[in-house]
């Protein structure tokens, strides 16, 4: 009754507060919005630099082969010097140069080669163009027929889970979960600091609530709120992002609380460490939103972390939702495949409230 009663109070002031409302559901809208449609990890539209010696026929058809596509487009280089010059610019990430016996050679029954420099600066997009480059040349061959000893053994490969391509399948669910796992224990770990700059926690020491108690009321109530804001991000998210759930939509509606209640242990741990609301909602963002961000196989695979990095993303708790959350969305395989990141969570989850514990038990006046 005790806790309800905190969970209520909880509330009530946050509904007072409308500076803290809108940083509860605008900043969460503004950063789905901004994740969601500026974060693509596909390059597309690289521009290419292409100085054709030949000018036959065929070398324009392979010219318009290599700009068929989205990757790759025609680069503002006007033709003028060496196409190197176009890379050291910076006006394109890639330059092709047809030999002048292109056509020739190809129609002789003889191999020509086309030289291609790549701007290494960035070694994945480098690698994206490498790759682009090789395989409109390879489609190239084989439509129009220059082939002459084709492969006895033929890859028919298909996309799964996604065969559109839709990278807001895959940013959209990873942000929704850092959203929920930044804004609930931001705010949390703000109401906790509260108590303190405003010196109601000597009443709360002073009064027969325990530190559980205080810790699962405000838990409660901040859970709430979470719950709240993941219901209009992920509505949202459905209706501009068309995310629609693959199959069984159980592990994420089950698992979504149990993350929202680890992110308010989080905050409310870090309230319970720090002195002001300045320093938590630092500590908030250095540690709780770079590594959700970095750590937890959002933008990166998690088999790309170096160590020891890696042993910090194992107690993220992000890092287990975000597979869930895309599995819920994406993939469609259910509890088979995400057991055991929900049994991580809730391994945290009760780690995180120990910790919080622990932390306002040391500061409770003793009896």
């Amino acid at each position: 009754m005790r806790i309800w009663s905190q969970c209520v109070k909880e509330l009530a002031q946050f509904l007072r507060d409308r500076l803290t409302v809108a940083l509860a559901f605008i900043l969460p809208l503004l950063t789905l919005f901004i994740f969601g449609f500026a974060i693509r990890l596909e390059a597309k539209n690289i521009p290419v630099a292409v100085q054709d010696f030949d000018n036959s026929p065929l070398s324009r058809s392979y010219i318009e082969r290599l700009y068929a596509t989205n990757q790759l487009q025609s680069s503002r280089w006007d033709g003028i010097g060496s196409p190197q010059a176009a890379l050291d610019q910076g006006i394109a990430k890639a330059a092709v140069i047809i030999p002048p016996e292109f056509s020739r050679r190809i129609k002789a029954g003889e191999t020509s080669p086309v030289q291609v420099l790549v701007d290494g600066t960035d070694v994945n997009n480098a690698r994206v163009i490498r790759s682009s480059i090789e395989a409109t040349t390879r489609f190239f061959v084989r439509n129009s027929q220059l082939q002459t000893n084709p492969s006895l053994i033929q890859v028919r490969s298909r996309i799964w889970f996604n065969p559109g391509r839709q990278e807001s399948l895959y940013i959209v669910p990873g942000t929704c979960a850092v959203i929920l796992w930044i804004y609930p224990s931001l705010l949390s770990s703000i109401a906790m600091v509260r108590e303190k700059e405003q010196g109601t926690i000597i009443q709360v020491y002073a009064s027969s609530l325990s530190a559980e108690e205080l810790i699962l009321g405000k838990g409660l109530a901040y859970l709430i709120v979470g719950l709240g804001i993941a219901a209009v991000v992920i509505s949202i998210s459905v209706i501009i992002f068309g995310l629609r759930f693959a199959g069984d939509p159980t592990p994420f509606l089950i698992s979504t609380p149990i993350f929202v209640a680890s992110a308010t242990m989080f905050g409310l741990m870090v309230g319970t460490r720090v002195p002001n609301v300045t320093t938590a909602v630092q500590a908030v963002a250095t540690t709780g939103f770079l590594t959700a961000l970095l750590l937890s196989g959002f933008i990166y695979p998690l088999s790309n972390i170096p160590f020891p990095l890696s042993l910090i993303s194992n107690i993220i708790p992000t890092r287990y939702f975000i597979p869930i959350i895309r599995d819920g969305f994406v993939r469609g395989t259910g509890w088979l495949g995400v057991w055991f990141y929900l049994l991580m969570l809730m391994l945290l989850c009760l780690l995180l409230f120990n910790i919080a514990r622990r932390n306002l038990s040391r500061m409770q006046l003793p009896d």
